[in-house]
């Protein structure tokens, strides 16, 4: 969503904290924990830095919900999040720590895998399917949209493949970027071709 001018974004009015206010800040994190710790929480966010941009970071109860890159806009995707799952969402980088520790470890070259509970709840159906078996392409390793088709057993519906590729709601955790076109080229990515290069680069060192 984007806010007008004078009005602040979706993600200021989810953190509920002030730029350089430690005490409120203070505040915000102990009703985050507080709201978790009490069930109250649906939706826990956090940003982080890496080497392809700010990425935001959220997770259920259940596990890994979202990551997004910047050019996605967080304060829309924040608002999808309210929209289509909970409006129960708060900034709590608590519940992301192990998120951001592996996605960090990733970058860093010390982890070609992720032990993250995911939440798929964003998707449904075929997407969902391509999206839960594109982690069996390993770490270093490209296939095409027609091979990961053959793989989870429809060969001819590779432009669909492409799709659930595109919207995979936890791209670098699951490694839709490990997905390229038959000739070789990028394809499409959410994060841009920029990023895909750089997540292929990181993997191929």
């Amino acid at each position: 969503m984007t806010s007008t001018v004078g009005e602040p974004g979706v993600s200021a009015l989810l953190g509920i904290t002030a730029p350089g206010d430690g005490e409120l800040r203070r505040l915000h994190d102990r009703l985050a924990t507080a709201a978790d710790e009490d069930g109250i929480l649906d939706i826990g966010y956090t940003t982080i830095d890496s080497p392809v941009g700010p990425l935001l970071l959220a997770a259920t109860a259940r596990g890994l919900l979202r990551v997004a890159y910047q050019n996605e806009d967080h304060d829309r995707v924040l608002s999808v999040l309210a929209s289509r799952v909970s409006p129960r969402i708060l900034r709590a980088p608590q519940r992301l720590d192990a998120a951001a520790r592996e996605i960090a470890e990733y970058f860093a070259g010390r982890r070609t895998t992720f032990d993250l509970p995911l939440d798929f709840s964003l998707s449904h159906g075929f997407r969902q399917l391509v999206q839960q078996r594109l982690p069996q392409i390993g770490y270093g390793n490209t296939r095409s949209y027609g091979q990961v088709a053959e793989m989870v057993g429809h060969p001819n519906a590779v432009r669909a493949v492409g799709t659930a590729c595109a919207t995979n709601p936890v791209p670098i955790v699951v490694p839709c970027h490990r997905v390229v076109r038959a000739d070789g080229s990028l394809g499409g990515y959410a994060g841009g071709p920029a990023a895909k290069s750089t997540l292929l680069a990181l993997e191929a060192a």
